[in-house]
C-alpha cells in the first residue's frame, strides 16, 4: 500500500525535476533541442563601450565580399567602421537589417563604413539576404575560412549572433552590441561619439 503511495509521488518529483531542467537558462540547448536559429544567443543587445585608454590594438581583417570582391580593413583606413556579425536564417538578424542599413544611411558621407561579416552562409544566401531586406553595404562570407572572425577574437570574441562592433578611426574597438539592436539610436550614438574623437 505504501509503495501504491509513493509511485505517483515518485513519478510527479520526476516530471518536476524534467520541468525545472527545461526551464534552466541554457540557450543553446534550447534552440538545438528546437531546430530554431542554431548558434543564435539572444543577449537582449547588451552594450559595451571601451574607453579610449583601455582599447585594444587595431583589428586587422580581410576577406571576400558576396560580390566577389576583395576587401582589406587597410581599404577603409581612418574610418569610423562598423561590423556585423549575422547569416541569414537568424531571426534577430533579419530583425535588425533595417536598423543598420538606417544607420549606415545617416552616416555614408561621413567617414563611416559598414561590414557585415556572414558566418555560415555562401555568397547567394547573402546576396538574396541584402536584396530582401534592402541592406547596401557588403559582407565578407566567413564561413569557408572563419579569418574575418578570429581576427576580433583577441578584443572581441563574438559569443552570440547577431553582434556589432564600433571600431574607432584607428581601428580599435570602441564599443560592442552582443544581442540584437534594439532600434537604431544606440548605435547611431555610438557611432557619433567615434566620429567626434580626435584621432
Amino acid at each position: 500500500m505504501l509503495r501504491s503511495r509513493l509511485l505517483p509521488t515518485v513519478a510527479l518529483a520526476a516530471v518536476f525535476g524534467l520541468a525545472l531542467t527545461a526551464c534552466a537558462p541554457d540557450p543553446v540547448a534550447q534552440q538545438y533541442l528546437e531546430g530554431d536559429d542554431k548558434g543564435y544567443i539572444s543577449a537582449s543587445g547588451a552594450v559595451v563601450e571601451i574607453a579610449p585608454e583601455d582599447r585594444g590594438d587595431p583589428v586587422e581583417f580581410a576577406g571576400v565580399t558576396e560580390d566577389g570582391e576583395e576587401f582589406s580593413s587597410a581599404d577603409i583606413a581612418g574610418d569610423v567602421t562598423v561590423v556585423n556579425f549575422w547569416y541569414a536564417a537568424c531571426a534577430p538578424c533579419r530583425v535588425e537589417a533595417e536598423d543598420l542599413e538606417n544607420v549606415w544611411q545617416e552616416y555614408s558621407d561621413e567617414g563611416v563604413s559598414f561590414v557585415g561579416i556572414n558566418i555560415y552562409d555562401q555568397a547567394d544566401t547573402a546576396k538574396a539576404f541584402a536584396e530582401t531586406y534592402g541592406v547596401t553595404y557588403p559582407s565578407l562570407i566567413d564561413v569557408d575560412s572563419g579569418e574575418a572572425k578570429l581576427a576580433f577574437a583577441k578584443d572581441a570574441p563574438i559569443q552570440g549572433t547577431p553582434s556589432t562592433l564600433v571600431l574607432d578611426k584607428q581601428g580599435r574597438v570602441a564599443a560592442r552590441i552582443v544581442g540584437p539592436l534594439d532600434g537604431p539610436s544606440i548605435l547611431s550614438t555610438l557611432v557619433g561619439d567615434a566620429l567626434a574623437e580626435s584621432v
